[in-house]
């Protein structure tokens, strides 16, 4: 099993939750990330990238045992506004599959997260 640090540096098991954070984290990078590279020369397209990105690196920190607390805000916050950021830019189509599973993975990500951070609290 992986160990991490968490906030006071004590080298602790990563749980089952924390896997099912780092799954819904890739996902949702993996699909930043195939949207966003054929569409690098857009603004959306590098922000697409530098999202998916931001999801992989979250990951590698999780697993590296930075402080978790600090991450899982960071987490929370970044993903909040990228849904709330959705639904400004494509209120008029706002049910595309590829969208959907997305949103979907990203609020079962904030949830995950929510509570790994309540736990540690």
């Amino acid at each position: 099993m992986t160990n991490a640090r968490n906030r006071r540096g004590d080298t602790v098991s990563l749980g089952r939750l924390h896997y099912v954070g780092v799954a819904l984290a890739l996902i949702t990078g993996v699909i930043h990330l195939a949207l966003g590279v054929p569409n690098v020369p857009s603004t959306l397209g590098v922000l697409f990238v530098l999202a998916g990105l931001g999801y992989v690196g979250g990951v590698v920190l999780l697993l590296r045992g930075v402080a978790r607390r600090p991450l899982y805000l960071a987490g929370i916050g970044i993903t909040v506004v990228q849904i709330l950021a959705y639904v400004a830019l494509n209120a008029g189509d706002l049910f595309s599959p590829v969208a959907v599973v997305d949103k979907v993975v990203q609020l079962a990500l904030v949830g995950a997260l929510v509570v790994l951070y309540r736990r540690e609290t």
